[in-house]
């Protein structure tokens, strides 16, 4: 019989964001396959969870596929976590996923915090219809084209952008799409937790002048 891979959801900043029963899946896994060990044993030590880990990322996830895939043939369980939230999501942990299901593998998810819903529901824009497009690419004139063809579809648009380019996007943003109102969310359940609902003109202004720190997800 092969062994499970867990999907583990795991907290986007607090810790106390995990379900109790994610805490007993990371325990009872053979394995943790995590996207960064450092940054996943913060979290075991504050649960008191010993169970081992591997390291799983985007530039192993061929190698590390391939290893993760003849444990779980031999019947072991595995714990997929990312950095912070759904693992799957803008990370490795999709090639991972899918090796397991083309070789008939058993994939249960653990659910829990993400920062996409978590970010939405707070933002005071329609929930009904939305898509999330991820990170949009760094050259200038392909982000454009994706943001002209997001915003033709009139639905609600969940982006996440790095510190280091939101001021860039949001320029794009206001060149393709007027001076929408936009939500910036910046380090979702974090200390420092911060949510600006507001003209993306008064964004680009605010963060001329507050230099950006942190993660941000940008709802249009």
């Amino acid at each position: 019989m092969p062994g499970t891979l867990y999907v583990v959801s795991t907290p986007i900043g607090n810790l106390a964001d995990i379900t109790l029963r994610a805490i007993e899946t990371l325990k009872i896994a053979d394995l943790i396959a995590a996207e960064d060990t450092r940054h996943t044993n913060i979290l075991l030590k504050k649960y008191g969870i010993k169970t081992h880990m591997t390291s799983y990322f985007e530039y192993n996830k061929i190698q590390k596929g391939d290893y993760l895939l003849k444990l779980l043939n031999e019947g072991k369980s595995v714990a997929l976590v990312s950095d912070a939230g759904t693992p799957g999501i803008s990370d490795p942990g999709y090639n991972i996923i899918r090796l397991c299901i083309d070789n008939g593998i058993p994939v249960v998810p653990i659910p829990g915090s993400s920062g996409i819903i978590a970010a939405l529901t707070i933002s005071g824009k329609p929930t009904d219809e939305f898509t999330f497009a991820g990170f949009l690419s760094p050259k200038p004139i392909k982000r454009k084209n994706q943001l002209k063809k997001l915003y033709d579809e009139k639905r609600t648009i969940i982006l996440y952008e790095s510190v280091h380019r939101l001021e860039k996007l949001l320029i794009d943003i206001l060149d393709v799409c007027g001076d929408a109102e936009v939500v910036v969310a910046r380090e979702v359940t974090k200390k420092f937790e911060e949510i600006r609902r507001e003209k993306v003109s008064l964004s680009i202004e605010h963060f001329k002048t507050h230099k950006p720190k942190g993660e941000f997800i940008v709802i249009i």
